[in-house]
């Protein structure tokens, strides 16, 4: 037995195996072997033949892979197809199909994925409430280009401690995402530009690594997977069209042209150039389908407030409208929506950004009659303005 097949990392041994796939074909996997076990197997003079390494690093790197970096063990996985010229007919139009408008950007995308893994990516998006639309067959064909170097996540996952298992792959896919605690998309958030990330698993020291990762979410629930704000500039959604025909063999075919494809990508030029830490400009990747989901984020206290004032300066034909916080907060109590002073003063001031005047000036209030008619009356005090560009801008469908 040739002695590669086992290696030393640190003071660990391990067994290098060939672990068959379902889809045909072997994944290279680490077993940890016990040293008694490869002295009883062979003798004590063949553990000085087995190659040893300081440690483990992972290190992405689809032209000039090696397994050895300056003495560690690298645990990336080596791509199993390789460049080769041919038809790419099926592929680029099923990246039609996915990337729509920003088919060029979505083919850079999967340019950067391939030539440069370490390069900060945002969130890829895949989102639609229809079936039959391709956003899983997308994470199936990334899974196949990017073998062990992607692997699949859910909440539970991302929510636990431990992250062993994927905290140093490429692509972390998410099929049929639901987010709703906070400090799970916080975490994404927080992972999707960092560039370390701390590797911790059950009974063993937390330790800090390179983080690469890419995450690419998909979700049936296009308005509500996730919570974000309206300057959040780290998520490309994308809305995915249902597919004209159902083929049933359709994988196999882009499996089938991606060494063609990979020649097809290496060969490319870049339609795009690095602006930002994620390549692309908030611009570049803005969609509808973000405006919509940031759009129905909105709690029901801030809608109602976009609805009132709105209300105001469409009835009176103004161009803004001034309140305080109490002309606010009497409005909204008329109207039966549950806040309070300490609400509305972070709404105004941390969400939508506006500050109180800093002295008290005549203006004219809005109230709210018990009949529901509303009025403006002349009062003084230190008042807020919000005009009927920020309106449309903020809320955008809810004034139609």
């Amino acid at each position: 037995m040739n002695q590669k097949s086992y290696i030393r990392i640190g003071t660990s041994y391990y067994r290098i195996v060939q672990a068959p796939s379902l889809k045909g074909g072997f994944n290279e996997t680490l077993i940890k072997w016990d040293k008694l076990t490869i002295i009883e197997d062979h003798n004590r003079e063949y553990l000085s033949q087995i190659p040893k390494y300081h440690g483990k690093i992972c290190f992405p790197n689809h032209f000039n892979f090696s397994k050895e970096i300056h003495g560690f063990y690298n645990t990336y996985s080596p791509l199993k197809y390789f460049p080769k010229q041919g038809s790419v007919f099926h592929t680029l139009n099923f990246f039609k199909h996915i990337f729509g408008s920003h088919l060029e950007i979505g083919l850079d995308y999967f340019k950067l994925l391939y030539e440069k893994p370490s390069q900060i990516l945002p969130v890829l998006c895949l989102v639609s409430r229809e079936r039959v639309t391709g956003k899983s067959s997308f994470l199936k064909y990334l899974k196949e280009v990017f073998g062990l170097n992607m692997t699949y996540l859910d909440s539970h996952t991302l929510n636990s401690n431990f992250n062993l298992d994927w905290g140093n792959k490429l692509l972390l896919g998410l099929d049929e995402a639901v987010l709703q605690k906070e400090e799970i998309t916080e975490k994404i958030k927080y992972l999707s530009t960092s560039n370390i990330n701390k590797i911790e698993a059950k009974g063993k020291e937390r330790f800090e690594v390179d983080f690469f990762g890419k995450f690419i979410l998909c979700s049936n629930w296009e308005d509500s997977f996730i919570k974000i704000d309206s300057d959040e500039t780290r998520f490309w959604v994308r809305k995915i069209p249902k597919l004209e025909n159902e083929d049933v063999n359709f994988l196999d075919k882009l499996i089938d042209e991606i060494p063609a494809f990979l020649d097809y990508i290496k060969s490319r030029d870049f339609a795009t150039e690095r602006k930002t830490r994620m390549w692309f400009t908030p611009e570049q990747i803005y969609t509808n389908a973000l405006k919509k989901l940031v759009s129905n984020n909105k709690n029901k206290v801030e809608k109602e407030i976009g609805q009132l004032l709105y209300s105001v300066i469409e009835k009176f034909e103004l161009e803004e409208v001034h309140f305080s916080l109490m002309d606010l907060l009497n409005a909204l109590t008329k109207t039966r929506v549950k806040t309070d002073l300490t609400q509305l003063r972070k709404l105004l001031k941390a969400e939508w950004k506006i500050e109180q005047k800093n002295n008290s000036f005549k203006y004219q209030k809005f109230v709210i009659l018990s009949d529901g008619d509303i009025v403006l009356t002349d009062t003084k005090g230190r008042y807020y303005t919000v005009t009927k560009t920020f309106l449309h801008k903020t809320f955008d469908d809810l004034m139609t």
